[in-house]
């Protein structure tokens, strides 16, 4: 569905990635890993458009789109939970799930209000407050569900649960995993390795821009070396 293939990005004159390959399966969950500063975010930047490669491809549905504007990719149905949620602070709940909604990928039951609270109860108490009166977790869920308000057929979330207290956590979590059974493909960069083990299908390591190791759950959990090597502290 989404295939990226020797993706050299930078900023300026650094260099930041190095021949980045990696694919996405429809209907999987697939993570980005890797310590910060490792290119992770700069790989989501290029798909969506925010960066412009120096080189390689990106193809989603076979088609390319390295060159396109952010816009253009978003309505090709590639949603993205950005870093730092950027939540609208002075939209309600309500306004910030309404704004962009669409159904960009022609789902035939899209979703919609309704359908999204029904995967993040907790923000159905709190649709007329505004974004900037909502707790960090219920901005991440708002983030969540803004994102499948267009419908996307691939979902992005980078950093999922940073900076989150571990009940908010497990939310996102079990929002995920309704998600990943309901077929939605999902690309994921997060630190929580437990729960990636547990929902992922496929891991990609990066280390200085390069993806250095890629794998199943399975082959990543019995992999001590390589949980050391490139993602412990």
């Amino acid at each position: 569905m989404l295939t990226v293939r020797g993706l050299n990005a930078a900023y300026g004159s650094s260099q930041v990635l190095f021949g980045v390959n990696f694919a996405l399966e429809a209907g999987s969950v697939t993570t980005l890993l890797g310590r910060n500063g490792m290119g992770k975010t700069t790989v989501v930047r290029c798909i969506m458009g925010l960066l412009h490669a120096t080189a390689g491809t990106i193809r989603f549905n076979a088609r390319e789109i390295q060159h396109l504007p952010s816009y253009a990719i978003a309505r090709l149905g590639i949603g993205l939970v950005p870093e730092g949620r950027q939540i609208f602070p002075n939209l309600t709940v309500r306004e910030n799930l309404v704004a962009t909604a669409a159904n960009y990928s022609h789902n035939s039951e899209p979703y919609d209000v309704d359908h999204v609270l029904s995967i993040f109860p907790k923000l159905a108490e709190r649709l007329n407050h505004f974004g900037n009166q909502l707790s960090g977790g219920e901005q991440q869920m708002l983030a969540v569900a803004r994102a499948l308000m267009i419908n996307p057929s691939v979902l992005i979330l980078d950093e999922a649960t940073e900076g989150l207290a571990p009940l908010i956590r497990e939310e996102i979590w079990r929002g995920l995993t309704i998600l990943k059974n309901k077929g939605q493909t999902i690309l994921v960069i997060d630190k929580n390795l437990d729960a990636l083990l547990r929902i992922a299908d496929h891991h990609h390591i990066m280390e200085k821009g390069e993806v250095v190791w890629s794998g199943s759950s399975d082959a990543l959990a019995q992999n001590e070396e390589i949980k050391a090597r490139y993602l412990g502290v």
